[in-house]
Parts: structure tokens; sequence; C-alpha cells
């Protein structure tokens, strides 16, 4: 067997024990990924843990010289310190390296993805290289892939406003920001004092506009990096969408709303169509509006039915949840998937 045949479908997740790293195994597992082999690698404090991977147990590794050397595909999942520290072993490797992390430096010039928007909106590329020749991309974080699916949902009825509050939950801080709302909840309720080591305010049983001067990135700095993200994967081809942010003290699940307007009234059965076109599930008329537990384990996005302004005849509202986790694992692994048929 040739080192190439060797590595065809080989698959290394670096960042193996966070939220992310463990949802994107699953979604291997659940969409029957032909990984020949699934190396599981973190940072040192993480490795000798033991999980599984394809149903056998399987220990968490530190990153070594040849951890990436098996691996057709490397997904970052970790912290961005670990991904700027190791991508560039990955590629040297000869693997193909897929960002979760958001830690890629601007220099790497990788490649955005999102692949349900394919046939609407093909990703930009800012790489002068043919795709079998790729190997860095990235793939973009919750509220950008939310967020370009609403404006391209939206392009073909040419709103003259768009905007968009998202309500993130704790997870997209990752396992330490599940466990200060977990802490933060429990002490309150025993009326004692709360931790804020992560968020640097009290998120439980509340909303917060920003976080306290301690926490980094600050909220204006995660707002302007999705605002940005969504930007450049519309790159002026249709409305760039006004983005709010709201953090809200709920554990997983993206919330969403959308305004939009326009010239004139479109028409609702055409946009709601529009949204299927783009994988997006509708709310069905026997079905209750969709919230953070329905959403939870889908890996569509979720929208309830579209309402029309009552004052406002040439605009509507959107409600939206999807499972955080799950959109940005799935989005992913269909990246790893439309390049199966690259050679390897």
């Amino acid at each position: 067997m040739s080192p190439l045949s060797a590595r065809a479908q080989g698959v290394a997740i670096a960042g193996a024990s966070t939220l992310l790293g463990k949802e994107l195994k699953q979604v291997l597992e659940d969409r029957n990924f032909p990984a020949t082999d699934i190396s599981l690698l973190d940072e040192d404090v993480a490795a000798g843990i033991l999980t599984e991977a394809g149903g056998e147990p399987a220990f968490i590794q530190q990153v070594t010289a040849d951890s990436f050397e098996k691996a057709r595909f490397v997904f970052f999942t970790g912290s961005e310190k670990f991904t700027q520290a190791h991508y560039e072993k990955a590629l040297s490797s000869g693997a193909i390296v897929i960002d979760l992390s958001g830690g890629l430096p601007a220099n790497a010039r990788s490649f955005g993805w999102i692949a349900s928007l394919d046939r609407v909106l093909p990703p930009p590329s800012v790489s002068p290289a043919p795709a079998e020749k790729r190997a860095l991309y990235t793939s973009p974080g919750s509220g950008v892939i939310i967020g370009a699916t609403v404006a391209a949902a939206l392009k073909d009825f040419q709103p003259t406003r768009v905007a968009i509050l998202f309500l993130p939950p704790v997870s997209e801080a990752g396992q330490p920001g599940v466990d200060e709302l977990v802490a933060q909840t429990t002490n309150l309720l025993s009326f004692r004092a709360i931790e804020r080591s992560v968020f640097d305010s009290q998120v439980a049983f509340n909303l917060l506009p920003e976080f306290g001067e301690e926490r980094k990135p600050s909220m204006h700095s995660i707002r302007e990096g999705i605002a940005e993200g969504i930007a450049y994967y519309l790159a002026d081809r249709t409305i760039t969408p006004a983005v709010q942010l709201i953090q809200a003290p709920v554990f997983y699940g993206y919330s969403f709303a959308v305004y939009a307007d326009f010239a004139t009234a479109p028409s609702y059965l055409n946009m709601e169509a529009a949204f299927r076109t783009l994988e997006v599930h509708i709310q069905e008329k026997d079905e209750a509006a969709p919230d953070i537990i329905s959403a939870a384990g889908q890996s569509e996005i979720q929208l309830a039915r579209i309402e029309a302004d009552p004052k406002v005849g040439s605009s509507v509202w959107l409600w939206g949840v999807a499972d955080n986790l799950r959109l940005s694992a799935t989005n992913a692994v269909r990246i790893a998937e439309e390049l199966l048929v690259v050679p390897a």
C-alpha cells in the first residue's frame, strides 16, 4: 500500500477534548464519514484522557512530530493558540487542514467555506491555487453561518435593510463558559458570591450587552468578528446584515431574530422556499415554534414561520435557533466530504 492510499481517509481531531472536538467526532460517526483512522489530539493537559472513537476505546494524545502523518484531514477545534502552534505541522505532513477554532493567522490565506450555500453563494476564494491544490480551509463559526445563510436566502427578494440580533450561548466560550454558568446559577440560588473568571460578569439569570472589562475577547470584538465574517463571505453579492449580540444565560443553542425591510412586500411562501433550498428547516403548521431545546442535536438551522410586521407592510420578522456546536461541526465535515472527490 502506497503512503497516499494508507492515509486516504485518515482523520485527526486537534482539540479533541473540547466541546467542539467532541461534537465533531460525533458528527463524523453520525454521517458515516469513511475515516480509516481517527486520531484524537489535544494540548498536553488533556493528554491521556480516555474516550472512544469509532466505538473503540481511545486515548487523547499530545501533538508530536509525526501526529499528522496518517491523516488526510486535520480538524482544529481547540484554542486559537493551539491551532497557531500546530497547523503548519499538519500542512507540512501533507494533510488538508480544516480550522474551526478561528485561530489561523491572517497571512495563512485559508479558504472559507459554507457548504450548504454553494448553489447560491459559492465561497469567495482568496487563494490563487486550483481546488485540487488547496490545503487550508476555514469552517466559519455558527454566527457567520447563520448570518450568511439568512442573507443568501433573502438575496433574490432584494431587501433594503437586514438586521440580526444574536443571542449566543455560553458554550461559545467552551467548557469553561458552561462551568461558569453552572457555578453562578448554583451560587446565586444558595446566596453565595458568584464566580466571574470567564465572563467577568453575572451571566446567570441575566442578559449581557457587554462582558466585564477583564473578559477577552470582548463582546464588541466578537460582534465585529461575526459581522466581518459575514461581510467577507457575502463579498458584496447581496446586502450585508447589521449585527448585534446579547449574551444569553443558556448553555447550548444559538438563538437569533432577524428584521428585514423590502421596497415591496415579498411572497412569504417563496421566501420560505428559498430558505428550504439552503437546507433550513421551516416550522411546519403542526409544529411548535423552534427553540433551543428542539434544536439540540439538529444539523440544520431551525426557523419559525416568517411573519409580517403589522405596522410596516413591506417588512418581515424571522425567529430562528441552531445547535451551535452541531452546526459548526457539520459544516466542517461537509467540507471534508466535498473534498473526498479530490485525489489524495
